[in-house]
């Protein structure tokens, strides 16, 4: 049944326990029963084009039978307080549900929704176990701080700076207004938010913390997630840069020895999208109209089946959809990663000159045996470039890499033309064994699936910061060219390597401005700009058998 009669309330406040009261939407239908209620709670309220999709979403759902509730986080708008990323936001869920299992309209059934920081809060708060929560429909969500962001293996992600400036305050900024790619060449980082135009405290501490320490601990959910005992709607994109915390999530409740499918089901979707899913922004890859899924319905069928005890089967639907790209078709698998998978290590081999796609980089799954090394100097005044879509910073998507493969400080390791189709799905490996001439440095790899033509269609990438290697927490330098073990998590991918396509490995040292720029000293993070260039070393000989490691289905 539809209703058509809707009340909408503005600015309604809901007291937390410390006296702050945060402002709220509430719409709902206008009928003499008490209903279930979605929560959403968010600090982009006032972002471009987002109270326009909040209100038009709590419409759908509110003329189908429940209560939406639109929250702005501590501090947000017309909320008290200060907002704090990763700080408050669980209590606050937990008292905003609480407020709404005792409020006339409510009968005390109440579900989440919401994307990326929106994501996170629920987690957030569903680790605290609030009465009347049955279940969270979560899209794109962060994982824990430092493994993403605002640091990802130690680097720092860049573009939170353009973040924390457009959320940071009361009422939210514009990015438009910023030349981001010109402000984040500054240095030292410390100082970088008085370019953007605002004294950050926020920005100063992530600066200051930029070890795994009791400041990010005190953020974490995933540690906890055995307390999760509701079914999850878990969505994603092969391009979500957080993709690695649906992921994760996903994986870790379902992996749990007490976890029960028939109680409370987990779902995972993953489709060939970026961190805005069920989108492709244009990209020149072409996935095809199938690549695009109707989200709202299969949320509504979800909040129906979890909150109105309706009769309908999700768990014969099949637990995880995948889009498998190159295939550009839609897998239902019973599991994640899918059954069948088998582990296969691609060799990197040379003869010393890798640099460059026009190099002789190799990969293949014969042992290296004698081999020369390949090498590269890194200067972080000269970065390697993040290829990205120039209107959203954060944006990854299927780009062509071949304008980055070209530079001799980027090695590339490739296969010969496949003579047969290689389907790929689950969390991809590689190991380095490397030497530098500095005491910290990174390094950095990408994936990438190349076309007869020549086009380097992008997968998926990650960094590492060195002295982070065996850690987050405690800071080892390198012994300046001493070969060293260093292993990077190039986190999941679904692709099918078609016939007379290659798997192309690019090995660097930076990937800017994603990613900060490594200055290769030891002097305090982000507080200098003072840098040095470092002379990087890769082995693949039979000591050091440096490979890939990618989750193979099948070769057909």
């Amino acid at each position: 049944m539809v209703y058509k009669r809707l009340t909408e309330e503005f600015d309604v406040k809901i007291p937390m326990r410390d006296g702050v009261n945060l402002s709220s939407i509430i719409v709902k239908p206008v009928i003499n029963q008490k209903l279930p209620s979605i929560l959403l709670r968010t600090p982009y309220l006032t972002v471009s084009g987002y109270f326009e999709k909040f209100i038009n979403d709590a419409r759908f759902f509110a003329e189908r039978g429940y209560v939406f509730i639109i929250q702005n986080c501590r501090g947000k708008n017309g909320s008290d307080g200060i907002f704090y990323p990763f700080k408050n936001d669980g209590e606050d869920g937990y008292d905003t549900i609480k407020w709404i299992i005792n409020q006339k309209w409510s009968n005390g059934s109440i579900g989440t929704i919401g994307a990326s920081y929106s994501g996170w809060n629920q987690w957030k708060t569903a680790i605290l176990n609030p009465p009347g929560l049955k279940t969270m429909i979560t899209i794109v969500s962060l994982p824990d701080p430092v493994y993403n962001v605002p640091y990802q293996n130690g680097a720092l992600v860049l573009w939170m700076a353009e973040w924390l400036a457009m959320v940071e305050g009361k009422i939210n900024t514009p990015t438009s207004i910023y030349n981001t790619e010109k402000l984040l060449k500054y240095l030292p980082l410390k100082k970088m938010d008085k370019l953007f135009g605002w004294n950050s405290k926020i920005w100063k501490d992530w600066i200051e913390h930029y070890i795994l320490d009791d400041y990010w601990k005190e953020t974490f959910y995933q540690d906890k997630l055995e307390k999760i005992k509701i079914p999850v709607l878990h969505i994603s994109g092969w391009y979500d840069d957080d993709i690695i915390g649906t992921h994760k999530n996903y994986y870790s409740i379902t992996h749990n020895k007490d976890y029960n499918e028939k109680l409370y089901f987990q779902k995972l979707i993953i489709g060939p999208w970026p961190h805005k899913v069920n989108t492709n922004n244009n990209w020149q890859i072409d996935f095809g109209l199938k690549a695009f899924l109707d989200l709202r319905k299969i949320e509504l069928n979800w909040f129906d089946k979890y909150l109105k005890n309706k009769n309908i089967d999700l768990i014969n639907n099949h637990p995880v959809e995948i889009f498998i790209m190159g295939e550009n078709k839609w897998f239902n698998e019973e599991k994640w990663p899918p059954d069948g998978m088998k582990y296969v290590n691609y060799y990197l081999h040379s003869e010393g000159r890798a640099n460059s796609l026009f190099g002789d980089g190799n990969l293949n799954d014969k042992l290296p045996k004698n081999e020369k090394n390949d090498e590269y100097d890194y200067d972080p005044m000269n970065p390697v470039s993040h290829v990205h879509d120039p209107l959203n910073m954060d944006a990854e998507g299927p780009f062509d890499q071949r304008s980055i493969e070209m530079r001799n400080d980027v090695l590339v390791y490739q296969t010969e033309p496949l003579e047969y189709n290689l389907r790929i799905a689950g969390d991809i490996f590689l190991r380095l064994y490397v030497s530098s001439s500095s005491k910290d440095t990174d390094f950095w790899a990408q994936i990438t699936d190349v076309y007869p033509n020549g086009y380097s269609m992008h997968l998926t990438e990650n960094i590492m910061r060195c002295k982070f290697r065996m850690g987050l927490e405690k800071e080892e330098y390198l012994e300046p060219d001493k070969i060293t073990e260093c292993n990077i998590d190039l986190w999941v991918i679904a692709n099918t390597f078609l016939k007379g396509h290659r798997i192309r490995l690019d090995i660097s040292s930076s990937c800017f401005p994603k990613y900060d720029r490594n200055l290769n000293t030891t002097n305090r993070f982000g507080c200098t700009k003072k840098y040095k260039i470092a002379h990087q070393k890769i082995f693949h000989n039979k000591n050091n058998p440096s490979y890939l490691r990618l989750p193979v289905i099948k070769k057909f």
